[in-house]
C-alpha cells in the first residue's frame, strides 16, 4: 500500500551511494564472467538473479551492522535505492548494451578481408570517433598478453568510450522522462500489478515478516535442496539429476503434420514459477494458450504450403503489429491523462488546469523538455555518425515505442523474459522502405547500433518505471531516485568499459578464454550489413501484410475483451507467442496457471495470499543456491549447474 502519511525520504544518501560504488565493480565483474566468459546469461531474465543475490546478502549485512549501531545500517529506502542502481548497472553491462558494443567497435578493422570486401563496402561510412581502427591497439586487444593501461591502448579507446557513455546517458534521460509521463496513469489509475518488483519489496518490508514466514522458508528449502543436488551432479555424476531445466520434446513429433510446428520444450524453473505466481490468471492462460495457437499456425502452414514463403509465418512482423495495436489502445485508454498533461503544459502557473507534479520524478515540463532535448542530441549524434536525417526520428521513435511496450509487459504481465528477437527498429524500417532508399551511411549505423537494438532482454525502459513504483510504495523521494538512476548509468557504463577492456587485453578477445559469441556479435552485425549492401532490396510486401494482420488480430482481441467480460484471451499473449522466452517458459506458466486456478477455486483469495510467500521463497531459493553454483564454477574454473537458462 502506498504510504503518504509522511514526507518522502531520501534513498540516495552518502551511504547508499558508497555502497553502490563498492558493489558495482563486483556486480559487473561477476556478470562479465557469467555472460562473456561462460555464456550463462543472467541478465536475460528479470528480476536480475545476480542483483537479488547481492541484495539478499546486503540485507543480512545491514541487519548485523544495525544491531551494532543504528548509524551503520541502511534504511529500507537506502537498500531499495541501491537495488535499483544495481539493476541499472546490470542493464548497461548486459548482452543488450556494452557487452555487445565493445566487440562492434573494432571488429570490421580486424576482420576485413579481400573476400568479404568490407573495406570497399562500408569503411568510409564508419565514424572514427565511435570506433577503434588503430591496428596496434586492436592487435593487443584480440591477441591478449597486453594491458589496457598501456598509454597507446588506453588512448585508442578513450574518445569512443566517452562518446558512447554520453549516448547511453542521454538515452536513459529520455527513458526517465517518458516514464515520468506514464507513471500516474499506469501505477495509480490503472493500478498495474508490477509482479517483477514484489520479491525485493517483500525482502525489505518491515511489516511483511517475510523472513519469519514458515511457508517462505519451506519453498526456499525445497528448491535450495533441488538446486544443490543438481550442482553436486555436475561435479559428481553419480549424484542423481533432478530435471527442472528446459528439455526438448520435439523428438516425439516427427511425423506430419506435427513436425511442421518446430521445436517444443518443457521446463520447470522454480525461479520462473515463483515470480509468475503473481501474474494475473487470465494473462497466464493467454500466454501458454497463444503459444500453442502459434504452433498450430505453423502446422497449418505446413499443410497448406504457406511454409514456402521465405519467412512464414512472419512471426516478428505479426508481433510488431500486435504491439502497435496494444500501444494505440493503451494511449487511447489513457487519453484523459494525456489531455490533462497537455493542458498542464500549455497552461500558466496557478491556473485551474495545473496538475500537482511536486511528487513526480521530475516536473512534467522538465520531463517534456528532457525528451525534446534528448531527441535533438540523439538526432545530431546519429546524423554526425552518418544516418540519414529523415530516418532518425522513425528509428528512435520506433525504439522508444518498443521500450514503452517492454515496460508495459513488465508492469501488467510481469513475464520474466521479454526478448522480442527480430522486432527491431531497423528491421521494421527495412520492411517498409527497403535497403535501396536508406543508403550506405544509414545501414552502417544500423549495424553499429546493433548493440541496443539486437533484442530487448535487458531493455532499460522498464527499470525507471519500476523504480518510481518502488518510490511510491516505500515513500522514497522520486526525484532522488531519478538522480540515482542517471548516476548508476554513468557509473555502470564507465566500470563496464573498464573491466571488459581490461579482461580483453589480458586474455585476448579472440582467444579461447571467452565464449565464441564475443566475436559472433561483430560477425553477425557486419555480416548482415554486408548482405544489405551487396544485395539491395525493396520493401517487403508480405512482411507489411503480416504486420497489418497482427495489428488486426490484436485489435479484435481488445474489442472482444472490452465487449465480453468472459473473454479471457489477452493480446499480450498473442504478441509474445513466438518469443524465445515463451518458447522456453510456456510450460512454467502452464504449471503456475493450474496451481493458481486450483488455489483460487478451492481456497479463495485468502489461500492465494497465504501461498504467495511459499512461491516467492521458491524464487529466492533458486536464485541464491543457483548463484552460489555460478560462483563455484568461477572459483573452480569448471562448468557447474546454472539455474537458468
Amino acid at each position: 500500500m502506498k504510504d503518504t502519511s509522511a514526507p518522502p525520504k531520501s534513498g540516495l544518501t552518502l551511504k547508499s551511494l558508497l555502497t553502490t560504488l563498492l558493489l558495482t565493480p563486483i556486480n559487473v565483474a561477476w556478470v562479465i564472467q557469467l555472460e562473456v566468459v561462460r555464456h550463462t546469461c543472467p541478465t536475460i531474465i528479470h528480476p536480475f538473479a545476480n542483483v537479488i543475490f547481492i541484495f539478499f546478502w546486503l540485507i543480512l549485512i545491514q541487519y548485523i551492522l544495525s544491531k551494532i549501531s543504528p548509524i551503520l545500517g541502511l534504511s529500507q529506502q537506502e537498500l531499495l535505492t541501491t537495488y535499483v542502481m544495481l539493476c541499472i548497472v546490470s542493464c548497461v553491462c548486459s548482452y543488450d548494451c556494452i557487452e555487445v558494443l565493445i566487440p562492434l567497435m573494432g571488429h570490421p578493422f580486424r576482420f576485413a578481408t579481400i573476400e568479404n570486401e568490407w573495406q570497399q563496402l562500408f569503411f568510409k561510412q564508419l565514424p572514427q570517433w565511435l570506433t577503434v581502427s588503430d591496428e596496434k591497439a586492436l592487435a593487443a586487444y584480440y591477441e591478449g598478453d597486453s594491458s589496457l593501461y598501456n598509454r597507446h591502448n588506453f588512448s585508442a579507446w578513450l574518445i569512443p568510450a566517452i562518446a558512447w557513455i554520453l549516448f547511453i546517458l542521454v538515452m536513459m534521460i529520455v527513458m526517465v522522462c517518458i516514464n515520468t509521463l506514464l507513471r500516474v496513469q499506469w501505477a495509480e489509475r490503472e493500478r498495474l500489478t508490477y509482479p517483477i518488483i514484489q520479491l525485493p519489496l517483500e525482502m525489505v518490508h518491515p511489516r511483511s515478516r517475510f523472513f519469519k514466514n514458515k511457508l517462505m522458508w519451506l519453498g526456499f528449502g525445497i528448491i535450495s535442496a533441488i538446486v544443490t543436488i543438481n550442482i553436486l551432479n555436475s561435479l559428481y555424476p553419480s549424484v542423481p539429476y533432478i530435471p527442472i531445466k528446459r528439455q526438448d520434446i520435439h523428438q516425439y513429433f516427427t511425423h506430419r503434420p506435427w513436425n511442421a510446428m518446430g521445436g517444443v520444450r518443457i521446463s520447470f524453473y522454480p525461479f520462473v514459477i515463483g515470480i509468475s505466481f503473481l501474474i494475473p490468471l487470465e494473462l497466464l492462460f493467454s500466454c501458454w494458450m497463444f503459444f500453442w495457437i502459434y504452433k498450430i499456425e505453423l502446422m497449418v502452414g505446413g499443410i497448406t504450403g504457406w511454409r514456402n514463403l521465405p519467412r512464414f509465418p512472419y512471426a516478428s512482423e505479426q508481433a510488431f503489429g500486435a504491439y502497435t495495436a496494444i500501444l494505440v489502445f493503451i494511449l487511447w485508454r489513457g487519453r484523459l491523462h494525456l489531455k490533462g498533461l497537455v493542458r498542464h503544459l500549455l497552461g500558466s502557473r496557478g491556473s485551474p488546469s495545473q496538475i500537482d507534479d511536486s511528487r513526480e520524478p521530475t516536473p512534467y515540463r522538465l520531463a517534456v523538455g528532457g525528451i525534446v532535448v534528448g531527441m535533438v542530441f540523439l538526432t545530431v549524434f546519429s546524423y554526425k555518425a552518418g544516418m540519414s536525417l529523415w530516418v532518425i526520428p522513425i528509428f528512435f521513435g520506433t525504439y522508444f515505442l518498443l521500450g514503452i511496450m517492454v515496460a508495459r509487459v513488465r508492469a501488467e504481465l510481469g513475464f520474466m523474459v521479454h526478448d522480442m528477437i527480430g522486432i527491431t527498429p531497423h528491421s521494421m524500417i527495412i520492411n517498409g522502405f527497403g535497403t535501396r532508399r536508406l543508403g550506405k551511411g544509414t545501414l552502417t549505423i544500423f549495424a553499429l547500433y546493433h548493440f541496443f537494438t539486437r533484442t530487448n532482454w535487458a531493455n532499460p525502459m522498464p527499470e525507471p518505471l519500476e523504480a518510481f513504483k518502488i518510490s511510491s510504495l516505500r515513500n522514497i523521494n522520486p526525484r532522488n531516485m531519478a538522480v540515482a538512476i542517471l548516476l548508476a548509468t554513468v557509473i555502470g557504463s564507465a566500470v563496464t568499459f573498464w573491466l571488459l577492456l581490461d579482461i580483453y587485453y589480458r586474455h585476448g578477445a579472440a582467444s579461447g578464454y571467452f565464449w565464441p559469441s564475443t566475436l559472433g556479435f561483430g560477425r553477425h552485425a557486419y555480416g548482415v550489413l554486408e548482405n544489405w549492401l551487396s544485395f539491395p532490396q525493396g520493401y517487403d510486401g508480405p512482411a507489411l501484410a503480416f504486420t497489418g494482420g497482427g495489428l488486426g488480430v490484436a485489435g479484435l482481441l481488445m474489442f472482444l475483451r472490452a465487449r465480453f467480460l468472459w473473454w479471457s484471451l489477452h493480446p499480450l499473449g498473442y504478441a509474445m507467442a513466438n518469443s524465445w522466452g515463451m518458447y522456453n517458459l510456456w510450460c512454467c506458466l502452464f504449471v503456475v496457471w493450474v496451481a493458481k486456478l486450483i488455489i483460487l477455486r478451492y481456497g479463495g483469495l485468502r489461500a492465494y495470499q497465504r501461498a504467495i510467500p511459499f512461491f516467492l521463497g521458491m524464487a529466492l531459493g533458486d536464485c541464491i543456491a543457483g548463484s552460489l553454483g555460478s560462483i563455484l564454477s568461477i572459483l573452480l574454473n569448471t562448468p557447474v549447474y546454472e539455474f537458468f537458462p
